[in-house]
């Protein structure tokens, strides 16, 4: 028998022993292990071993625990004994134990001189039958702790020592004790009593080790075989170099570092920013050239190159030629292009001493809000730049990232700047309106730097981190809607408002600009093939519902592709679209204009409204009946629309006996207030005395000329204040065909706005008061039928 096979020393099945508290650390049986203590703990053991108490080695449950108590400690342990004791310098003693068998505590005695005392028994080792699953299961264990010894490099000494074990449990133990595994592992493995069970657990957990260290190696392998590519690489490199240098050559390397030294101390750039980027050189020279850092520095001084820097050229400011560059690619806009002649002008005289305004259009799609920026860079002899800031949410679009994130680069700004190639182009940021912000920042708040004439003089780029100077660039912005544009934003810009067009003038783009274009785009250019102008004017009425011209130009380019493709297969050429034939062209219509009431009605009223398409009629209708005073309000309307109501309910009981209504009809009555188009929101005050007209109407039964348009607010006490849009709504009363628009007179002021034909043609009144409404809008009463025989019976009898 070998000697692990030797069966240790007979010790009573029960007794009395001292318990050793173990951290971290299981001892197996016929297995040694080191156990370091204190001198004066050994010394106490060995005083207690003497007296005739067995020393037994248990685990802790936790190895946080300084000073365990019973409950600390796991239930199986193992009988020890000293095999050497080796002291060392710092008073401490490591004693190399060996295991015996193991033990189990069957009750915690008293303690002795502060060490645990208990009565334990000894668990003997089952007796195993070798059969033909027995000598797999070895063999396995043995098979895998081959490869173990192989992956940790340990002495091929061990893998000896546990082939000459033959016994299964025994050979769980060795193995266990000479792996890495946890200490709940090895606790596992020592309460297992059964041989074969054990053995099968201490496969299952040293394939597990396996699988990691081969993981481990494989990696190391991959890290090790990097290192040294980057190391060969790095020494062949070097090699390189001397040897070039022995032979007069130039190094590449260090001739493309010499090339961006040269390039940096001729560039207009500052002396901060050159001594930044030669700072960043030095750094590049002294780096190997496979380093990554390499690419991020020679990428930097790229973009500090690639920047216009140094003073804005001269400005050639004509202001005839910029105003008939203005004309000739956009019609009306008189406002925007007044103020462009007028910096243009003030540049010409004050120089670089007027800093660049900063422009913001303001106006619905399709206006022309972007190409007038085109025009305005035309008119100035200036690079125009375009940035899209629709759906930006990160403040890094606008400032740029910091150079430590991986794929680190400028923000919009300085990329546009770039693209530009001039200090001084007109850079427009279109969709301002549009804007968001989340975790990622605020885009608008990074903006308030770059929309400052005071604060963009130097301009701080996170990626860049040298300031640059944006007081050259005429900034433009374009939006939708103002209500979204944060206030500190909004407030260093100057609004230009862009109305919408009218149709007298979208009937003039389109002839002398969208039908030309779009006649060349499609081929027929050289072709005699025209759009009446009436057609025009019924493809704005009836299939575009806009206040800009893009859906008529998309229409327009309907009609010319059927046209080209009838030319192209060979028939007939028409030579002029005609309004009747619109319907062939492009289908039914799609939309309605307002259209006046074709007769004077009780309880009707033609108001005048602002769409987002421009100006509109907005019929408004009331109904009486009998009832419990309950006023309903349909139509989709908001909340000041009701009030507004509200309001004129009230101005007309206050004025029941004035206007001839009974008082006390207003309890026997229900009013039912509704607009048309209910699927359409609507909201405002401004139809505040179209509503009051009605309802005196439907009350007093006075009927409402169907010729007169109104629009204004109304007061609780009769007053009529003004409102907005003033020449959207005349355009529409005129286009509507209608006679008489009555208006407040706080509005006169905005009769400069609405064209003169419009002025001419429609009898525009101011009123002050709601009993001016009625005077004008509501006929006279007529005379009841009783009334009407007795004069006609008086008339016969005279």
């Amino acid at each position: 028998m070998d000697l692990f096979d030797m069966q240790p020393p007979e010790k009573p099945e029960t007794f009395e022993a001292v318990l050793v508290p173990l951290r971290d650390i299981v001892v197996f049986p016929r297995a040694n292990a080191p156990l370091f203590m204190e001198e004066f703990f050994l010394e106490g053991v060995e005083d207690l071993n003497e007296e005739g108490f067995e020393v037994v080695a248990v685990a802790q449950r936790s190895a946080d625990i300084d000073e365990p108590e019973p409950d600390d400690l796991f239930t199986v342990g193992t009988l020890i004994e000293p095999v050497n004791v080796i002291r060392v310098p710092d008073g401490g003693v490591s004693v190399m134990v060996q295991g015996l068998s193991r033990v189990r505590i069957k009750e915690f005695l008293p303690p002795r001189d502060g060490f645990l005392m208990a009565r334990v028994e000894t668990i003997p080792e089952p007796d195993v039958e070798k059969t033909r699953e027995v000598q797999a299961l070895t063999r396995l264990a043995l098979s895998l702790y081959e490869k173990y010894v192989v992956l940790r490099e340990l002495p091929e000494g061990f893998y000896g020592l546990a082939y000459n074990i033959s016994e299964p449990g025994r050979l769980a133990d060795f193995l266990a004790a000479n792996i890495e595994l946890s200490v709940a592992d090895r606790q596992q493995l020592l309460e297992i009593i059964n041989p074969v069970e054990r053995l099968q657990r201490l496969n299952v957990l040293l394939a597990s080790e396996l699988e990691l260290l081969e993981l481990q190696d494989h990696l190391h392998h991959q890290v090790q075989e990097e290192m040294d590519k980057t190391q060969r690489e790095y020494f062949l490199r070097e090699q390189l170099r001397v040897i070039q240098r022995e032979l007069g050559e130039r190094d590449p390397f260090l001739g493309e570092a010499e090339e961006l030294r040269q390039r940096i101390m001729e560039s207009p750039m500052p002396d901060t920013v050159r001594e930044k980027a030669l700072k960043e050189l030095r750094r590049l020279e002294a780096m190997p050239p496979m380093v990554p850092e390499v690419g991020i520095i020679r990428t930097y001084l790229d973009w500090l190159l690639e920047l216009p820097w140094g003073a804005p050229p001269p400005d050639e400011i004509d202001l005839k030629k910029a105003a008939e560059v203005l004309d000739q690619n956009h019609y009306a806009l008189q406002k925007a292009k007044e103020r462009i002649l007028e910096y243009l002008a003030v540049r010409q005289l004050a120089g670089e001493k007027m800093p660049s305004p900063i422009l913001c259009f303001v106006g619905p799609p399709g206006t022309g809000k972007t190409s007038l920026g085109r025009s305005i860079a035309e008119a100035l002899g200036r690079r125009f730049v375009r940035v899209s800031l629709g759906g930006v949410r990160d403040e890094a679009e606008i400032r740029g990232h910091r150079r430590t994130y991986i794929g680190a680069m400028p923000g919009r700004i300085i990329q546009g700047m770039r693209n530009a190639g001039v200090v001084n182009p007109v850079f427009m940021l279109d969709e301002i309106d549009k804007l968001g912000y989340d975790f990622r920042g605020d885009p608008a708040s990074a903006l308030l730097e770059v929309l400052d004439p005071e604060q963009n003089r130097e301009y701080s780029d996170h990626y860049l981190e040298v300031p640059y100077d944006l007081s050259n660039v005429f900034f433009i912005t374009t939006a939708n809607v103002l209500y979204t544009i944060p206030p500190a934003l909004l407030d260093r810009m100057e609004v230009i408002e862009f109305p919408g067009y009218t149709e007298d003038e979208k009937v003039t783009i389109a002839m002398n600009f969208l039908i030309p274009r779009q006649k060349e785009a499609h081929g027929l250019g050289r072709y005699d093939v025209r759009i009446s102008e009436k057609a025009v004017r019924r493809i704005i009425r009836e299939y575009t519902n806009e206040a800009g011209v893009r859906n008529l130009e998309r229409a327009i380019a309907s009609i010319f592709r059927k046209l080209a493709r009838r030319y192209a297969e060979g028939e007939h050429l028409l030579r002029l679209v005609t309004d009747r034939r619109l319907p062939h062209w492009l289908g039914p219509p799609q939309y309605t204009f307002g259209v006046a009431e074709r007769e004077d009605e009780v309880g009707v009223a033609t108001g005048v409204a602002v769409t987002e398409a421009g100006g509109d009629l907005l019929s408004i209708e009331v109904s009486v009946m009998p009832g419990k005073g309950n006023l309903t309000l349909t139509g989709q309307l908001g909340e000041v629309m009701q009030e507004s109501a509200q309001a004129a309910l009230t101005y007309a009981r206050a004025h029941a006996d004035e206007l001839g209504i009974d008082i006390d009809d207003f309890d026997k009555i229900d009013i039912h207030i509704h607009v048309p188009e209910g699927a359409i929101p609507k909201d405002g005050p401004s139809a505040g005395i179209t509503m009051a007209t009605a309802l005196i109407s439907a009350l007093t039964g006075r009927k409402v000329a169907c010729d007169v348009a109104m629009t204004g607010e109304i007061t609780l006490r009769g007053r009529v204040l003004p409102i907005g849009g003033l020449k959207e709504k005349a355009l529409a009363a005129h286009r509507a065909g209608l006679k008489t628009l009555i208006i407040p007179k706080g509005n006169e002021k905005d009769l400069v706005e609405v064209p003169a034909n419009v002025r001419r043609r429609l009898n525009i009144v101011s009123v002050e008061r709601m009993e001016q409404v009625l005077e004008i809008a509501l006929r006279p009463p007529e005379p009841d039928e009783e009334e009407d025989e007795e004069e006609i019976e008086l008339a016969q009898d005279l």
